[in-house]
């Protein structure tokens, strides 16, 4: 097997643009590290979402994020499938005691935003149970911020064109084998249908209390570094350097007002 590009994050790349990847992704990995000892001083409770679509580049990401924070105080929660007994019951109680905790800093790699993406293309879920959630989910995070948990969200999306080179790169990797799915493999024939779900999931979640945040991900290294700088942005911490840029819009952006009338309500 030839190369595999997936390793460096892009399609092309070249020796220059890896050192200056590699240099700045230090500098914002000592940044987070400032960050979380004040967050730890401060006993503060940090909780950042991630999602987006399938092969968008979310575990590269949240390896890149977390891997020199301190892991008595990290923690990653991927939900699996719910059992028969979370089935029945209420929909946000089976994230509830993954919620983060004084001093800790928890990323939910996919989330209760399933409801709005996976289940509602899928068919996982009713109408009525996806009307519901879009209903209550404002309520509850406004009611998670207002008990003092520093919430945000980040929606990863990616090109049709890119998806599909993922894909397949994903299929000819064994060491990528464990990430292939009856959902990846529905990906591309639903794209329509999670672009709209998407958009409505967008425009009636984001809010004054945690708004979305989009990464533009066909680069994968630009993706994690916007998305570490804006996330390091959206703090005070002691020691922050002078020197963090601001991220760059092109890349990362919030999901603001002017926007919803370019999506369905």
């Amino acid at each position: 097997m030839g190369k595999h590009k997936q390793d460096t994050g892009d399609f092309d790349e070249d020796p220059q643009q890896d050192k200056h990847y590699q240099r700045s992704l230090y500098e914002l990995q000592v940044e987070l590290v400032k960050l979380q000892r004040q967050l730890i001083a401060d006993g503060s409770r940090v909780l950042v979402i991630l999602e987006g679509r399938d092969t968008a580049g979310k575990d590269g990401t949240i390896k890149r994020l977390t891997e020199h924070m301190s892991p008595r105080e990290t923690r990653v929660h991927a939900p699996s499938k719910p059992s028969s007994t979370e089935e029945t019951q209420w929909y946000f109680q089976r994230f509830v005691p993954y919620l983060p905790a004084a001093s800790e800093f928890v990323v939910f790699n996919r989330s209760w935003y399933n409801r709005a993406g996976v289940e509602r293309v899928m068919g996982f879920a009713s109408k009525d149970q996806v009307d519901t959630f879009l209903q209550m989910v404002v309520p509850f995070e406004a009611m998670l911020v207002r008990d003092g948990l520093h919430l945000r969200k980040y929606y990863l999306d990616i090109s049709r064109a890119e998806q599909k080179r993922r894909l397949e790169q994903r299929r000819e990797d064994p060491l990528k084998q464990w990430k292939i799915s009856p959902i990846d493999e529905a990906a591309q024939k639903h794209w329509k249908d999670y672009s709209k779900a998407r958009d409505v999931m967008l425009h009636k979640t984001s809010h004054a209390a945690a708004s979305w945040h989009v990464v533009h991900a066909d680069s994968k290294k630009a993706a994690r570094l916007e998305l570490i700088r804006d996330l390091l942005n959206s703090f005070s911490y002691r020691g922050k350097s002078k020197s963090l840029a601001t991220p760059d819009e092109k890349v990362v952006f919030t999901f603001t007002d002017a926007m919803r009338a370019l999506v369905a309500a």
